[in-house]
């Protein structure tokens, strides 16, 4: 389950092991859990958890290959500093956001969005075939739907920009979809645009155009029309924390 269907549906994995990563990964990126810091030992956190060594030992795994804590033999089990974190992670992510939202941050993932879709963009007009692009203007047509609610328009924007992520046949785009997902999380739960029929007017013809520039192969004209819907929806963020963008 990505970050954003999580948002909109409220529901949390419930597994032994999901659960005390969970627990302890919201910690940690939360910063109640302190970086540097080791972490107690099998026993302690087995008993707190109610839950086996096996599947304590596995939780601990799944942390490292997150990058938040590091185990060391005859030292312990201790968090890393904050630039050690996979912030590519969907759970990272999902748990900075549970952690509060704030400009740093937003700013943050804008700059990535920014760095990688339209570079994504500018590809699928290049490298897309006739069928992913009708399969584009298809999903791009479902944005004009005055009765969208905040969870669908946010369904719709998702699929897509991962199909362009898909159509850009570039691997490593696809595998950044976790700031995708985490910036729309975001507009669904502070500013969708489903808010009024102007917004959502506004946002089917950015994404047309965007669906136009790759179907006429101009790579220039997709790069500037993902940057253009990626401010726009940077903006929209940010203006629910009154914040003036930078210049």
């Amino acid at each position: 389950m990505g970050l954003l269907e999580t948002t909109i549906s409220g529901r949390k994995r419930r597994s032994n092991h999901a659960h005390v990563v969970a627990e302890l990964g919201r910690g940690i990126v939360s910063g109640k859990i302190a970086e540097g810091s080791l972490l107690p030992g099998d026993s302690e956190l087995s008993a707190r958890f109610g839950v086996s060594r096996t599947v304590l030992r596995e939780a601990m795994k799944t942390l490292a290959a997150k990058r938040l804590v590091e185990a060391k033999a005859k030292v312990g089990t201790r968090v890393l500093d904050k630039a050690s974190w996979n912030f590519f992670d969907s759970d990272v992510l999902g748990w900075r956001f549970e952690s509060g939202l704030d400009y740093e941050f937003i700013e943050h993932l804008a700059e990535m969005r920014m760095a990688l879709e339209p570079a994504a963009a500018a590809a699928a007009a290049v490298r897309a075939s006739s069928d992913d692009i009708v399969a584009l203007y298809a999903i791009a047509a479902k944005f004009d739907d005055l009765s969208h609610t905040p969870e669908t328009i946010a369904q719709v924007d998702l699929d897509f920009h991962l199909a362009i992520a898909r159509m850009s046949g570039n691997p490593f785009m696809r595998s950044a979809s976790a700031l995708i997902e985490a910036a729309l999380a975001i507009s669904f739960q502070l500013s969708s645009p489903a808010a009024s029929p102007e917004k959502i007017d506004e946002v089917a013809a950015n994404h047309l155009r965007i669906t136009h520039a790759i179907a006429s192969r101009d790579p220039q004209k997709a790069i500037a029309a993902m940057r253009h819907v990626i401010e726009v929806g940077k903006g929209r963020i940010l203006s629910t924390f009154d914040v003036t963008l930078p210049a």
